[in-house]
């Protein structure tokens, strides 16, 4: 029997008679919820054997359940097991992963407040791709000449101030390019202004200060302001850095968060040398040679999502289905108005060790039965193991197709992958991530429902860090092991491969191996999907 990577002394293995391998469960509680499921399937596998399939065997032929020496199925056995490292960090606890920790080498969000509530600066770092960015940001209402001087002299020169739309509004400052704003990919500048009372030219240090200033007051009108001018004011997109993970969005998110108007001063850090945009070793170095906090805004878009509530439930329904009587919630996002479904059976009591699911929309395989994925039948298997348990939740997350890229650019992606290219490098060729999906709504939703603990069903370890932080501890989880088609093997493989994804062994090199075929020696291992 193939090693299975945990992290206990000893695991229960539960010979699932639906699937092609066991299940294995890091939780007892959680196992005590499937028993009644396995005491009904094994009554359908005496009835009608041919249905059932053996622990261990290919998804391609349906082999009957092996029986012990007495004629009766095998339910339950002790399993040896080690720990391996492609899995020693898939589970998690409620202690781990929290927000308010930030990410190595970086200073935590409160540091940041409380240097904006003290009138300083911190630097603000776009982490999530090659292209770093770092911005020198502080509160526009503490503004100074002595702080803009800094930003000329460390930054690109200029200066801009973010601001919310309404109050760009009232001081009667256009964007420079409205068609554009839709694009989120881009800053959306205002028409450049300079303060009238008290300045010059309006270029100097000085004189952008109190422009800064100026922008910031509430009691400002259009008229105070020359244009065009030396200071670049930008559009804040409502929602801030949930909505778009960018520079304006996180210094106005920030100064809120710090108490203070919602204005920002942000200036880019560049290379002192070549001029280029400042890499993280020289951005470091700025942060320690002046006593700057440095912080990521992937961390503050964690620190804002665990402390607020993003999600309404809106409607709550009795929900007949093939595999029994669910509760359907529907949850609106107050984001993006995106509308979320949560499938609850049963009672979720104190919320410990819930059976759930949290499973991204595929129209092409939940409804179409598409056969270059296995999201259709892992939904599927969700819902039946939570019916036969009798207590459990699937959220189905919209806006997750194609791990995030939209369903016109999922159809993309598989004509790419019929010229050659994996399921990971289409995406990249199309100019996405690999994988865009973000599970905090996800995780909002479970906590509304009263989830505390979960035996989550999944192969995806991105999911166990999605749901960290929001109060919520997964404490087993359930491989969802279904059949391979010779249209998504190499999809699975690349899930595996290039994703970290996890099917119920860890052993390296993998093969599929199908019932006529002679496994080989090692050093070739197989794994089952």
């Amino acid at each position: 029997m193939n090693k299975v990577a945990i992290l206990m002394d000893c695991v229960i293995g539960f010979k699932h008679p639906l699937l092609p391998r066991s299940i294995f469960f890091t939780s007892r509680s959680c196992l005590q919820s499937l028993v009644t499921f396995q005491n009904a399937q094994n009554k359908k596998c005496r009835a009608s054997r041919s249905a059932c399939w053996a622990a261990g065997n290919s998804f391609d032929d349906q082999m009957p359940l092996e029986s012990s020496e007495n004629g009766s199925l095998p339910v339950f056995e002790t399993l040896s097991a080690e720990i391996t490292p492609e899995t020693t960090d898939f589970f998690v606890s409620d202690a781990e992963g929290d927000p308010d920790c930030p990410s190595e080498g970086f200073s935590s969000v409160g540091e940041a407040l409380t240097s904006l509530r003290q009138g300083k600066s911190v630097i603000v770092v776009n982490d999530e791709n090659d292209d770093v960015e770092g911005n020198l940001v502080m509160a526009a209402s503490h503004v100074s000449p002595q702080a803009i001087a800094f930003m000329i002299k460390n930054g690109s020169g200029i200066v801009s101030v973010g601001m919310k739309g309404e109050d760009l509004e009232r001081l009667k400052l256009p964007l420079m390019s409205p068609e554009n704003e839709g694009d989120a990919s881009a800053p959306s500048f205002a028409i450049t202004v300079d303060a009238k009372i008290g300045t010059t030219t309006g270029v100097s240090a000085a004189d952008r200060a109190k422009t800064v200033l100026a922008l910031s007051s509430s009691s400002s009108r259009a008229d105070d302001f020359r244009r065009p001018g030396h200071v670049f004011p930008l559009k804040y997109r409502n929602g801030g850095v949930l909505r778009r993970p960018g520079h304006t969005e996180a210094s106005v998110d920030l100064v809120m968060l710090a108490g203070r108007q919602p204005v920002s001063v942000l200036s880019a850090i560049i290379d002192g040398d070549d001029g280029s945009m400042a890499k993280m070793p020289s951005l470091r170095k700025l942060s320690f040679d002046y006593g700057i906090p440095i912080i990521s805004i992937t961390d503050l878009i964690r620190y804002r999502r665990k402390r607020e509530k993003l999600v309404e439930r809106t409607a709550i329904s009795r929900l007949p289905t093939k595999w029994g009587l669910f509760q359907a919630h529907c949850y609106r996002s107050k984001l993006d108005t995106t509308e979320h479904i949560a499938i609850v059976k049963g009672d979720i009591g104190n919320g410990q060790d819930v059976l759930v699911r949290v499973h991204s929309e595929c129209l092409t395989g939940d409804i179409f039965g598409s056969r270059r994925c296995d999201c259709g039948n892992q939904l599927d298997l969700a819902m039946q193991l939570i019916e036969e348990a009798g207590r459990g939740v699937v959220v189905y997350l919209r806006g997750h197709e194609g791990r995030g890229i939209g369903l016109g650019h999922k159809l993309q992606a598989y004509n790419l992958q019929d010229l050659g290219h994996d399921t990971v490098e289409a995406n990249l060729e199309l100019g996405f991530a690999a994988d865009a999906r973000e599970y905090g709504i996800g995780a909002q939703i479970l906590r509304d429902l009263g989830v505390r603990t979960m035996c989550l069903m999944t192969n995806n370890p991105d999911k166990f860090t999605g749901l960290k932080g929001f109060g919520l501890a997964v404490v087993g989880r359930v491989p969802v092991l279904t059949p391979y088609t010779e249209e998504n093997r190499r999809y699975l493989e690349t899930k595996r491969t290039k994703m970290g994804h996890v099917y119920g062994s860890d052993i390296q090199t993998p093969q599929f191996i199908k019932p006529n075929e002679k496994k080989q020696d090692p050093p070739h291992q197989t794994q089952e999907y």
